[in-house]
């Protein structure tokens, strides 16, 4: 790999000027960059050119490949709706290896340890790098320094960005449909391999010059409801399996039994219910961790309790957000995606939980997003810092831990919460600086932690409405100082090399951060 340049962005991060060979923009700070242009758009197509009867399906999935002209060098996207259960992208790599095909790019809305025969395509050139999450054998492959290009971190939203902007022209979709039909028409609520929305591929199947849809569930023309429309489709590929649904499943679907994050899930509940944003008509975002479940728990309790109604819920939903809906505490499940099989039934039969795209909750290049609008949000973080800066992608270690998914566009929230333990693995998860930075001070207002809450002095109207509480509301540092006693001092200094291996896009296509070879 040639030496980058790199300089640093308005928050003091080493970043490169150029991102495998196209110009990186360093981050300028929260809400002071505004791109100009067009969108993007794919070529022009003509019904002249497929089926008057509708019927796109090809034989085999290498077919399909060669009817869309696949080259060396072409970009080709898959989506991760399957999680750890995705067969797909490994078909797909293995057409790549038949066809002998070199110097692709692989991008794939998130790539997962079930994807790690892509470690040996690298090393023989058919795949030249990946811009996507990465994380277990993958995340170590990039973070050695192994993969040719750089690897690119972006959230949900900055994928669809980055799709709509033009900077990442999709030569080829490949979209994984647990429901199809022969005209390309597609859904992920029916059949067996249901895995609820597949609304990341929308901006695949939109702007891609060519779609390949692969299915293992045939249906007759209407394949009713069509999240992907088969008039973006070229061809269609009916397979025996494409993924696993019970791997569907992000993170834990059980509630924690920790004492000290039930004490953390209890504190965030209560700190909602304290500064009166859990109130009637409210809304929220949680994960799937054990923290957030047990949260989802204690807040629904409480308003149970008062009587109060949430106007809608924010998921990825799991089994916990879709009770609330099924006992009328939200009138709406606004779903990203599904993480439990609880969650694909709902979004199949109730009319209330609702599908949503990145481009309508997270994109931010675009006439507003409905991230901005939710009263609160309880996120999880690897690392934070004294400055409210916290991490999410790499280990303190620096090595690559996992995606950024939705959690920087969750960030533009009315109150963003970070719910973590102050210790994890005998290691302090508050530090004086992140290893890697993925989400900017200005935006994180408050962190709770088992011993105590720190919020943010940016937020006065917070601490104003915590007075008295009897909230155990402290100031970052001291925290930090009673947990560094416990481990027996501040962590070591990370040692890396110099070597950018990849970089962490900000959700407006500008680079927040570099990751760096492990030294």
């Amino acid at each position: 790999m040639a030496k980058l340049n790199l300089v640093e962005n308005a928050i003091n991060r080493l970043v490169p000027t150029e991102v495998n060979g196209k110009e990186g923009i360093p981050f300028k700070g929260v809400h002071k960059y505004t791109p100009q242009g067009k969108k993007a758009s794919p070529k022009i197509f003509s019904a002249n050119q497929y089926p008057l009867d509708g019927n796109k399906v090809l034989k085999s999935l290498r077919d399909a490949f060669e009817f869309c002209g696949i080259k060396d060098g072409m970009t080709v996207s898959t989506h991760h709706h399957f999680r750890n259960g995705d067969l797909v992208a490994n078909m797909m790599f293995d057409v790549f290896e038949e066809m002998k095909l070199k110097d692709l790019m692989w991008f794939p809305s998130a790539s997962f340890p079930c994807h790690i025969k892509a470690i040996d395509l690298m090393e023989k050139g058919i795949i030249h790098h990946i811009e996507g999450s990465m994380n277990g054998p993958l995340g170590d492959y990039c973070t050695e320094g192994k993969m040719k290009g750089l690897g690119v971190l972006r959230s949900h939203g900055g994928r669809w960005q980055a799709i709509q902007d033009g900077e990442v022209k999709i030569d080829i979709a490949v979209i994984a449909a647990p429901s199809a039909d022969p005209f390309g028409n597609a859904n992920g609520v029916n059949g067996e391999a249901a895995c609820g929305s597949l609304n990341f591929a929308l901006a695949d199947s939109t702007y891609a010059d060519r779609v390949i849809v692969v299915t293992d569930n045939l249906v007759p023309f209407p394949c009713i409801p069509w999240q992907i429309q088969g008039n973006n489709v070229d061809a269609v590929v009916v397979v025996d399996k494409i993924g696993d649904p019970s791997k569907i499943v992000s993170g834990t679907t059980e509630i924690t039994k920790s004492p000290d994050r039930l004490l953390i899930a209890q504190l965030v509940a209560d700190f909602l219910e304290k500064t009166e944003i859990m109130r009637d008509g409210f809304s929220f975002q949680a994960g799937s961790g054990g923290i957030s479940l047990a949260f989802v728990l204690f807040l629904k309790e409480k308003m149970k309790k008062r009587g109060i109604k949430a106007r809608f819920v924010r998921g990825g939903s799991t089994k916990y957000l879709v009770e609330m809906l099924d006992e009328g505490l939200t009138d709406y499940i606004l779903d990203g995606q599904t993480f439990d099989l609880k969650g694909v039934e709902s979004m199949r039969d109730n009319p209330r939980h609702i599908p949503t795209s990145p481009f309508t909750s997270y994109n931010y290049n675009g006439k507003g997003f409905f991230g901005t609008f939710v009263d609160a949000v309880v996120l999880g973080a690897t690392e934070v810092d004294v400055n409210f800066n916290a991490n999410v992608v790499t280990h303190s270690d620096g090595r690559l831990l996992h995606g950024i998914g939705g959690w920087q566009n969750c960030l533009f929230s009315k109150c963003t919460i970070l719910a973590v333990p102050a210790i994890r693995d005998r290691i302090p998860v508050i530090v004086d600086e992140v290893t890697t930075l993925t989400g900017p001070q200005e935006l994180i207002d408050v962190i709770v932690t088992e011993r105590g809450i720190a919020i943010n002095p940016l937020r006065k109207d917070l601490i104003e409405k915590t007075k008295g509480s009897g909230l155990p509301i402290r100031d970052i540092r001291d925290i930090q100082k009673e947990v560094d006693e416990i481990c027996g001092g501040k962590p070591k200094p990370l040692k890396r090399g110099e070597e950018v291996v990849a970089v962490v896009k900000w959700v407006d296509g500008t680079i927040l951060d570099s990751v760096f070879k492990i030294g």
